[in-house]
């Protein structure tokens, strides 16, 4: 009985990340669509296109997969009735959350999402009510062995607003969306490789919370990247760090 125990252990293991597999495909290739639908299918002209496909790519999706995701949203195959919704809400403690969603069916992701604010003392808001508290900016993030000098000059060169070294020294650079695609070029000429590289949305003020609240409000944007509509999840939450302590502990 205990090879079989074994065996079923495996069994459910595999399960486990077959599934979690099959729903980060999904969300990719929900991005490639709209990438596709917004800017066309030849990935050298149209750079998140680029970009949708770099990162499929990076978790082994199979080239036949995301070949079906560019011609569904090029009109090419039916199934890229898929758009792209902003929803903004409020978490535990009053916490900004912001979640960019590509869905075919609106009608039941709203509904899903308010359940889930709702089950952790949040609500779903309306249009703007936490939008003016991101920016919406270009992010590179390099590993702590690439030189910091190398990439402020690269950045400076190359419309890089700030360049700054984290506490775990790994190196970080900001700058406006509109410049993203040239910067990443940059980047990638001088043979310099981020370990994040992406057009994000930054908290422009953060919201500290006590133990309880972290704890809710980690549960909460959990269950939202879950979400197989979710595609990226933003907040303005702030645990210090003798909360984050207790958390771990």
């Amino acid at each position: 009985m205990a090879g079989h125990s074994h065996w079923a252990g495996i069994k459910h293991k595999k399960a486990l990340i077959d599934n979690k597999r099959g729903k980060l495909w999904s969300k990719l290739s929900k991005g490639i669509i709209i990438a596709a639908k917004l800017g066309g299918g030849d990935p050298d002209a149209n750079i998140r296109l680029r970009k949708a496909i770099d990162d499929a790519k990076a978790v082994s999706m199979p080239k036949d997969n995301i070949e079906r995701a560019i011609k569904r949203g090029t009109g090419e195959l039916d199934g890229g009735d898929v758009e792209e919704i902003l929803y903004e809400g409020y978490g535990p403690g009053g916490v900004a959350v912001m979640c960019e969603i590509m869905t075919d069916n609106r009608n039941r992701t709203a509904p899903e999402l308010r359940t889930l604010f709702a089950k952790y003392g949040g609500n779903l808001g309306g249009t703007g009510c936490v939008a003016y508290l991101f920016a919406r900016k270009g992010l590179f993030l390099f590993p702590a062995t690439t030189s910091e000098e190398a990439i402020t000059i690269v950045a400076l060169e190359n419309g890089g607003e700030d360049v700054e070294t984290k506490e775990d020294g790994r190196c970080q650079v900001i700058c406006s969306p509109e410049s993203f695609s040239a910067l990443a070029d940059a980047f990638q000429q001088a043979k310099m490789q981020p370990e994040v590289s992406e057009v994000t949305r930054l908290p422009l003020s953060m919201s500290a919370v006590d133990l309880g609240t972290a704890r809710s409000c980690m549960k909460l944007l959990e269950e939202l990247d879950e979400h197989d509509d979710v595609q990226n999840v933003f907040t303005n939450l702030e645990i210090p760090r003798e909360v984050l302590a207790e958390l771990q502990a």
